[in-house]
């Protein structure tokens, strides 16, 4: 496989990523763009309900079979390790590139607040949700985790070799800060429809099923540091006050 076509292949990649991931912050939020969550005519709702089920479960399969390590084993005999990862955050994209242009809106109101200013706090929190996601993925090497590392080592010709374990900052305090920051900005919002519900509780739901897949990996694969680390921090919520030594320990990545 080329070295440049690998290294084009995954900006490529990650930039149908970034276009989806902003595309998604105006699709939840039903602002600047042209389809949102609650746009359009409503048809019948058991129809909603199926094709919004669907999309949501075809999601779910896909971002976290797809993340699995036995998946990767069996993948990279097919796609170069190199791409692998770029492939796997393309295949997400389109994925939800999908579920943007076929989700049926169900708009009927469940919460609606009133006010500017809890209308705008609700906002603000909504986009604060964003803001850790990006966050929590820097601090776990944002361009590793998107397969931009992986095709620069390749084009570079450096072998490729896993990020070492580190705790930093968020990951002290939760062990799924990125989690964190997708239900706040799955739930909070000041006009929660049932479509919105649907979508909340079906991404929380995959969440809350990939969690446990993810950390069997990643014990497997880190062993004991990441173990005691799991065992003493927090899925979501921090524990506050003194807390054991994390000398020497390193962080996992996600996915």
């Amino acid at each position: 496989m080329s070295r440049t076509f690998s290294v084009a292949y995954g900006a490529v990649c990650y930039a149908i990523f970034f276009g989806t991931f902003l595309y998604l912050v105006g699709f939840l939020g039903n602002f600047g763009v042209p389809k949102s969550i609650d746009s359009g005519v409503p048809g019948p709702l058991a129809v909603a309900l199926l094709v919004d089920g669907a999309l949501l479960a075809l999601f779910g399969i896909q971002h976290s079979g797809m993340a699995r390590q036995g998946f990767k084993a069996w993948w990279t005999r097919i796609v170069p390790q190199p791409i692998e990862r770029s492939t796997y955050v393309l295949v997400s994209s389109l994925v939800l590139i999908l579920l943007y242009w076929a989700w049926r809106p169900i708009p009927e109101a469940v919460v609606r607040v009133e006010g500017s200013v809890a209308r705008t706090l609700l906002t603000g929190l909504y986009l604060g949700g964003y803001g850790i996601v990006l966050l929590s993925t820097f601090l776990i090497d944002h361009f590793d985790l998107f397969g931009l590392r992986q095709v620069a080592l390749h084009f570079q010709g450096r072998r490729y070799e896993e990020k070492r374990f580190a705790t930093p900052w968020l990951y002290r305090l939760v062990r799924h800060p990125l989690y964190v920051g997708w239900l706040i900005a799955f739930w909070l919002t000041p006009d929660l429809t049932v479509g919105r519900v649907l979508f909340a509780a079906g991404m929380t739901a995959y969440i809350l099923g990939a969690i446990p897949l993810e950390e069997r990996d990643l014990a497997g694969t880190l062993g004991e540091p990441y173990l005691r680390w799991r065992e003493r921090t927090p899925r979501f919520v921090p524990r506050f006050g003194p807390q054991p030594s994390r000398a020497g320990e390193r962080e996992p990545q996600a996915g």
